[in-house]
């Protein structure tokens, strides 16, 4: 098995690098290959340029992005690993998933560019299993009460991934880890990534359905109402 990590941090030996490396170990003890692209080590650019524009309405794909491409083809599982920015994902990240998540190679309206937002949409990458692992600094109750964790499902497992056909998205949030006062949660944390590790690795694993289980707890709620 080949797992892509994504991973965004400007340090390696901060503590989302340390959650990074527990969720790994498993792999490592199976002998499974990883792929690690760290956006800064790699010095990506997210700026969404005229090159990115002009291929979003069918101009070539920009220098360095079908490199990407072939990247998460080659994977088998994909990890996105990352501290939380503001309830969502670093810019980095954001601007990665912008320029490489194309037109063409992601998803496709009709038969192209021409038809787009007169015909229906094409989500076009398989739905290969995908772990979403956020640190944040936040108690697990502020993101309960404000809805902070559903509301980045929404917006980043079914409104990017589900788009784009990778529908088998499980979502995970490290609570609580900012400062050496929450060492025991930080200890915690890694034991979590370790458990994350293990269940998306398990036989038995069953699929994600993001977008199904999205719509249905949308239904619920309104059916409350």
């Amino acid at each position: 098995m080949h797992l892509l990590t994504l991973f965004s941090h400007p340090f390696t030996d901060r503590y989302p690098a340390a959650v990074m490396e527990a969720f790994h170990e498993a792999f490592e003890r199976a002998g499974h290959t990883i792929d690690v692209l760290d956006l800064h080590r790699e010095g990506f650019d997210p700026r969404f340029t005229d090159a990115d524009h002009a291929h979003f309405w069918g101009g070539p794909v920009p220098d360095g992005i079908a490199e990407m491409h072939r990247r998460v083809e080659a994977a088998d599982r994909l990890a996105f690993v990352y501290p939380v920015y503001w309830w969502g994902m670093p810019a980095m990240m954001k601007g990665w998933i912008e320029r490489v998540f194309t037109g063409g190679w992601a998803y496709q309206y009709g038969a192209g560019v021409n038809d787009r937002g007169k015909q229906p949409l094409h989500a076009l990458l398989p739905s290969i299993p995908t772990v979403l692992i956020g640190v944040g600094g936040s108690k697990q109750r502020t993101y309960d009460r404000y809805g902070y964790h559903e509301a980045m499902r929404t917006q980043i497992a079914v409104g990017i991934f589900a788009y784009c056909g990778i529908d088998d998205v499980e979502s995970h949030l490290i609570y609580d880890v900012e400062g050496d006062h929450n060492a025991p949660q930080r200890e915690a944390g890694l034991t979590q990534a370790r458990g994350i590790a293990e269940a998306f690795l398990a036989p038995d694993r069953v699929a994600r359905t993001a977008k199904a289980d999205h719509l249905a707890a949308r239904q619920g709620m309104l059916s409350s109402l």
